[in-house]
């Protein structure tokens, strides 16, 4: 889940920054006090710990991980007991990794509360399951889905070699449970839970665990227990198409307005996908080497949907699509790429596959079988196929539920979301009942807690006072951001320019 962004090439994160552990953390024992420590991007002093914990809890004598976590203590002295604790996407994202990203968005809060940053296990420095870094691998090899198998298959046989490498117990379940004895650990009565995309289901597991041990809460891009992910990948991705594809065409006001300046775009990716397998040149996002290879519509598909995340990056799909259908597919490799080169975006995809794979590809079979236009069972198919040989582990049917919230949750949902879009946000929050409220920002894409005004409104929800200050909470200001203007690139000698 920003992020999610499960394309097996370029993964998209709903936090965009990442960080770099200095020295300092290297050395700690499992369940040592916290000790001080200092995180790149992030000026003042932290206090960084660890807790040891069972791989499996039935067996509290067998194999031990270390869960660490970083607090950022709160700046005045005369602090509140209940700390923010940031709940990372993926599934596969390091907390700690994006904690500087997220600094700017919750550092008004770090006033009077701490902020906790855990590496959920199987992330980050949390017992990882890790598979070797693509981003420089060419891309003709990164879009092959029979290589992209054999080397999925080849990390599962290398990850399953570690001391902790038994991968059917890296669950949504179990993490939460070790979350909550962070908890103890630091003493905090309550925790007020910051969720964003699969963070959203950690929350929401957390809450329906511990529901006495949360104050307030926010889920961000809203991927519900039950939501079956690679089935939705594929119905909200197209939707998220379909909808910049129109977009355009209604865009009619001026002479640089979309319709007018790509007036057979939709008729372009048509075409596109028709003719499709042909060899292409492009330019390697990182590397900038030039490469030759064959491209296929599952190619296409998943270089398209990473920019779908961002809105600034979907201002830019039409230029990408009409240098495609000319022949020019390297703006489309490049815009795959922004986001899921970045060393934050680079998920655990060991960890994220031992949750998919236990906790949404069961389900396939017990879900619509629904295809949408250009997708098809295009992620679902992918996901079954490496499930077929990675370890699962077994997930309660109360894993698939929302209780009612017993404390105020603010969801949050982007109108053009690709992967997390409102529709899920509305389940859950009828589910979740009177004390939930559910802001949906049109324009927005995956993650609006950092758009306009969102993150005043969420600021503001937490340290309300009491819980009938906490909701509902007026979100105006965000509902009315625009989306932004379309992308036009510089033409040398033309009268094309890029739209501020």
């Amino acid at each position: 889940m920003q992020r999610y962004r499960l394309l097996l090439g370029a993964l998209a994160s709903i936090f965009l920054l990442g960080l770099k552990m200095l020295p300092a953390m290297a050395a700690s024992d499992g369940n040592a006090p916290l000790h001080r420590c200092r995180v790149e991007g992030i000026p003042n002093e932290l206090q960084c710990g660890v807790v040891q914990r069972p791989l499996d809890p039935a067996r509290p004598s067998g194999p031990l991980i270390d869960v660490h976590y970083v607090v950022v203590p709160a700046m005045a002295r005369n602090k509140q007991p209940d700390a923010v604790l940031l709940l990372a996407g993926g599934p596969g994202q390091s907390a700690i990794d994006v904690a500087s990203a997220v600094m700017s968005q919750l550092g008004r809060l770090n006033n009077r509360r701490d902020l906790v940053f855990i590496d959920q296990r199987g992330t980050g420095r949390s017992a990882p399951l890790q598979c070797a870094d693509e981003s420089r691998l060419p891309v003709r090899q990164s879009v092959d889905v029979a290589q992209q198998l054999e080397r999925l298959r080849q990390c599962s046989d290398t990850l399953a070699k570690l001391p902790y490498g038994d991968m059917r117990f890296f669950t949504t379940t179990l993490a939460m449970q070790d979350f909550d004895a962070v908890r103890e650990r630091l003493g905090v009565p309550q925790w007020n839970l910051i969720g964003a995309s699969y963070g959203t289901r950690a929350a929401l597991e957390y809450l329906r665990q511990f529901p006495q041990k949360v104050r307030r809460t926010v889920i961000d891009g809203v991927a519900p227990p039950d939501m079956v992910l690679p089935m939705s990948f594929s119905i909200d991705g197209q939707a998220a198409l379909d909808a910049m594809l129109k977009a355009c065409e209604t865009d009619t006001g001026g002479p640089t307005a979309c319709a007018n300046q790509f007036p057979a775009l939709r008729q372009q990716w048509i075409g596109l996908i028709k003719a499709l397998p042909h060899q292409v040149v492009v330019h390697h996002p990182v590397t900038g080497q030039q490469e030759s290879f064959e491209l296929t519509r599952a190619a296409l598909l998943r270089l398209i949907r990473a920019p779908l995340y961002a809105p600034a990056l979907v201002s830019a799909l039409p230029a990408a699509i009409d240098s495609a259908a000319k022949g020019n597919f390297t703006g489309l490799v490049g815009l795959s790429g922004v986001l899921g080169n970045r060393k934050s975006s680079r998920l655990a995809m060991g960890m994220h596959f031992s949750v998919v794979c236990a906790e949404d590809v069961p389900r396939i079979d017990t879900t619509t079988q629904a295809q949408s236009e250009d997708f098809g069972r295009l992620d679902a198919q992918m996901y079954e196929s490496v499930c077929a040989f990675w370890p699962r582990g077994p997930v309660s049917p109360a894993f698939y539920t929302v209780p009612v919230a017993p404390s105020p949750v603010l969801v949050l949902s982007g109108g053009a979301d690709p992967v997390t879009p409102p529709r899920h946000g509305v389940r859950v929050a009828k589910a979740l009942g009177e004390r939930a409220q559910h802001v949906v920002v049109p324009e927005a894409g995956h993650g609006v807690m950092g758009t306009g005004c969102m993150r005043d409104v969420v600021y503001r929800f937490i340290v309300a006072a009491t819980d009938a200050e906490a909701l509902p909470q007026d979100a105006a200001c965000a509902i009315k951001l625009p989306r932004p203007p379309v992308f036009l690139p510089a033409q040398t000698g033309g009268s094309k320019g890029a739209q501020p």
